[in-house]
Formats: structure tokens, sequence, C-alpha cells
């Protein structure tokens, strides 16, 4: 079971009218999308990087606060106006005072590193102890104001790094329903992806893809259970990372489970998700998962950004998991052959099908973890809907409002647990998370293998509110999330201009290697194509 898959016009009154109004509304489209046409061609940091914002602020040429004010001014023309990507559910009424300050720092000499100045956009789950909501895009939650930072939050504003405001999300990071749209929230509304907009941005983490993709920030933060991070990235042509759970701390963050949650970013360039990896690891004393990352993480994982990488690397490739798509399979076999251009002998390992089995495990193992972990953080906050109970009675007395599209099944299952001392879970974790493990770990060393690789993903489906997403079989999300692993993935081409994304993945705490080699097939093929707003494929 892959959690992804659980997963208006008025009348008028005259014929007459009603020319006239149209050919007004058609003027008025017009005018429109020759202004969005305009602002995303003419965008003045269009694809800048955190080493070319640097650079800027460097010489002069740019503040941060004059930064800060154009990704504002592009959030204002692109997401809320124009091909309205509805990516950014809340602006940080502060960013602009935070910029100014870390401007005053540096004419004085004080620069805090390589994020310094830099505008971010994370995901509404997260909690920022400022004026911003943390709701998980649910109106049950609206109001919540979080009494403190997220630990990754509290490490992004001693980093130097400014931030602009939170994405919306699939709503309870897409843990609601099984018939789900993904990156629409009863708070937020639907957001689209940048390449053509009535397709689907997948999630849930939907809204930092998108904003990311379209350059309303620098870089943004996601979360992950299953796919959340990995699948919105390669929809959107964007450098994802899944890191080893533990690497990166989760108190503050609205959870689904402990064991398989993790906050990572995402970028338009594997350098930009290199530097903000290395930033916000640490040791949390309130997450004990991130005790087990000591001596394994780095400060600065841009030393792995080598084009070598790949030389002489065994990579395992799984090659009887065949599309029913010819181009999806045509690009992984593209790609393969790229590889071994590179230096890399693909190995042929059958893997997929096994730990598609076990996957009937996951969802005993999210629902039990789901209520324990949401109940924990409920309880901490000042909100009247402070339990799933509630949450679940709430969104049964606003259901027009909350669940005008799809309901809660997936809610209502996690309140029927009967927490993690029951058999069925306890059988979960050792029959599903350890055997994912030991199926993954024990090819490695019987292959010599340094990572496995393969298309992340088939190309973004339609938005579909009302019966939900229709995805295909080609994710390669699930062996790493079910087993904690780390997980990048990096834009490997496009099929229907969409784009597509080739993932590696391999054992914990290898995020130094697998970003090496991401690095070296980015620079080897420059795959990422910056989005155009098409409106739809249909005529």
């Amino acid at each position: 079971m892959n959690r992804r898959f659980f997963l208006k016009n008025t009348g008028l009154a005259g014929a007459g009218l009603g020319v006239a109004a149209n050919l007004s509304s058609c003027k008025e489209a017009k005018s429109e999308e020759a202004k969005t046409t305009d602002v995303a061609a003419n965008f003045e940091l269009l694809e800048a990087t955190i080493d070319q914002l640097q650079e800027k602020m460097k010489s002069g040429a740019l503040t941060s606060e004059k930064i800060t004010q154009l990704y504002l001014d592009r959030i204002q023309a692109i997401d809320k106006s124009g091909p309205k990507l509805n990516a950014v559910i809340e602006i940080n009424p502060d960013a602009l005072s935070i910029a100014k300050t870390m401007d005053q720092e540096r004419a004085a000499g004080k620069l805090r590193g390589p994020l310094h100045g830099i505008p971010v956009l994370i995901k509404d789950n997260i909690d920022t102890g400022d004026k911003m909501q943390t709701t998980a895009g649910a109106l049950a939650l609206a109001g919540n104001i979080a009494a403190k930072d997220a630990f990754i939050v509290k490490k992004l504003r001693d980093a130097g790094a400014v931030l602009l405001g939170k994405t919306n999300l699939s709503e309870w990071a897409n843990y609601r329903s099984t018939s789900s749209s993904s990156g629409w929230s009863s708070r937020g509304g639907q957001t689209k992806m940048p390449y053509v907009l009535d397709h689907n941005p997948c999630g849930s983490s939907s809204g930092t893809g998108s904003a990311v993709s379209a350059n309303l920030c620098a870089i943004g933060i996601g979360t992950e259970t299953d796919g959340s991070i990995t699948c919105p990235s390669s929809v959107s042509g964007l450098v994802g990372i899944k890191p080893t759970v533990g690497l990166w701390s989760r108190s503050g963050i609205i959870p689904i489970s402990s064991t398989q949650d993790t906050a990572g970013p995402m970028a338009r360039t594997v350098k930009d998700a290199a530097i903000f990896l290395g930033v916000l690891a640490g040791i949390d004393a309130e997450d004990e998962r991130t005790k087990e990352s000591e001596g394994k993480s780095l400060a600065d994982y841009t030393v792995a950004l080598k084009t070598d990488a790949l030389k002489g690397k065994r990579i395992g490739v799984d090659l009887k998991k065949k599309s029913t798509n010819q181009f999806i399979n045509r690009l992984q076999d593209a790609t393969i052959k790229k590889l071994e251009e590179l230096g890399a002998t693909i190995v042929d390992v059958s893997y997929i099908s096994a730990i598609g089995e076990l996957g009937k495990y996951e969802g005993e193992i999210l629902n039990t973890e789901f209520k324990v972990g949401v109940n924990a953080y409920l309880a901490k906050t000042k909100i009247s809907n402070n339990t799933l109970t509630k949450v679940i009675a709430f969104n049964k007395t606003n259901e027009d409002a909350a669940m005008p599209y799809f309901k809660q099944e997936l809610l209502e299952a996690c309140e029927k647990t009967t927490g993690p001392n029951s058999e069925a879970y306890q059988e979960a974790l050792e029959i599903g998370r350890d055997g994912s493990r030991k199926i993954l770990l024990d090819l490695m060393k019987e292959h010599q293998l340094d990572a496995f690789a393969g298309i992340t993903m088939g190309p973004s489906c339609s938005i579909d509110v009302m019966y939900g997403d229709r995805w295909g079989d080609d994710f390669l999300t699930q062996p790493a999330a079910m087993s904690g692993f780390p997980h990048i993935t990096v834009p490997a081409g496009m099929v229907y201009e969409l784009p597509v994304g080739f993932s590696f993945f391999g054992a914990p705490y290898t995020e130094a290697t697998l970003i090496g080699f991401a690095y070296a097939f980015e620079q080897a093929t420059k795959k990422r194509v910056v989005p155009n707003f098409k409106p739809s494929f249909l005529p």
C-alpha cells in the first residue's frame, strides 16, 4: 500500500449582455495572460541559485530586502494572480523585517553562512513561533499559532534565512481520505502544478513543489512519509531529498509516522539541496531518532558534488519492473545508458514486487502512529480541536466547508487503532519495516551495490477533486519510505510535456553518496525545464 494512492460560471441576463461580457472577458483574459507571460519571462531572479543570490548580495547589486520583495511580488503575480498556482497558503508579515536585519548584519561584517539572507518557503505542517498559523491545511486547526519554532525552523533562522511564508499541502499531509486530490486542503484550496495548470502537483508537499519550481522562492522545505517530497519534486522538475529518518529533526512538525516521517529540501539544483541538507541536520533532544545520526551526518554536503561520482559505482535497477507506458520505459532506458556512460555498472536486481507485498503492513504502522503522534501534538496547542476525536467531529459538523469533495475515512481508521502495544502494530513493524530494510541491505551486500535507482514516478495526472488522484503504477517511493532510507530525485526528462524524475536511494546515512550520483547525472544532462504555466493539454 502506497500512501500516495490511498490515497464558476454565472448566468447572464440577456444575449446582448452575454456577447458584450464575453468580449470584455476575452480581452481581460488576454491582458492577464500577457502580464503573466511577461512576469514569467522577465523575472530578474528566474532560476537563481543560492550561490548566485549570495554573489548579488556580496557585490551590492541586490540586498536581501530587495530579493525578498522580488519574490513577494512574484508570489502576487504568479500565485495569487495570473495562473493562480495557489501554492502559498500564508505570507510571513515579518519577512521584509527579517531581510532588513540580515542586510544590517552583512553590512556589519557578520555572515551566518550560505543561507544568510536567502528567502525560503516551508510547508504548513511545520511550527513557526511567529504570527503565522500551522494547520496542515485543515480548517479544524485554523488559528493554531505555535508556541515556538520547530527545531529545523530554529536552525533555519539561526542560519540567517528569510522565512517568506508557508505553502499549501494535501490536507493532513494527504492522510485524510483514500480518494483525496493531492494539493487540496480545506484551508488552502487546490494547488496547481506550474507546467500544465490542470494537472496535479502531487503531494503532500504540493505547495512547496509548485512554489520552488515556479521561482516563488530560492528553496523550500517539504515533509515525507511515503512520496511526499519525492513525488512533488519529480512532477515539478525539482531535486528533492528525503533524508534518512533521523537526519533532520521532526519535533514541531504535525506528524503521521514516527517510523517514516522526515522533512527535507526541495530545490531547483542538486547543489542548493545539498547546501540546505547540511545546514538543517542536527541532533534534537526532543526527537530521539536524531541521536542515531551522531557521527553519521555532514555539516556540508557540497563536498560530495563531483562530476565523476558515478565512475566505478554499482547501481541496482529492477529491470523487470516495466511501466505500461512506452515513453516512461524509453526514458528509463536512456537514463540508464547515461549512467553507464558516466562510468556506472548497472546491476539487474529484483526487489520492487517483494517490498510491494510488504506494503500491506504500512497502513497499520501509519494509522497507529498517526493517532498517537497527532494527539500528542494537538495536546500542546491552544485550539479547541485538540484531539483527533474532536477534529473528526469538527469535520462532520462543518462538512460542506471541511469535506466538500472527499471525506475522512483515514482519520476515522486511525481513531479506531488501539495503540503501539497492539499485536497487529508490532507485527507490522517486524514484517513490514524490518523486512523491507532486510531485503534492501541483503541485496546491497550480495551484489556490492552502492545504491538503487530508477524512474521516480510517471508524469503528473489531471486534477480531480471529486474522485481523487489517478496515478499510474510507476512509483519508486515505497522502498526508501518503508525502510527509512535516504532517497533523492533529480530531473530526468519530459513525458507529455510534463517532468519526470529519476531516483537514487540507498543505505542509511549515505546522503553524500546519493548526492554525488545525482549531481553527476544532473551536470551531464541538464534536464531541468523552466515551467511556462500552460493552461491545459486540451484545445
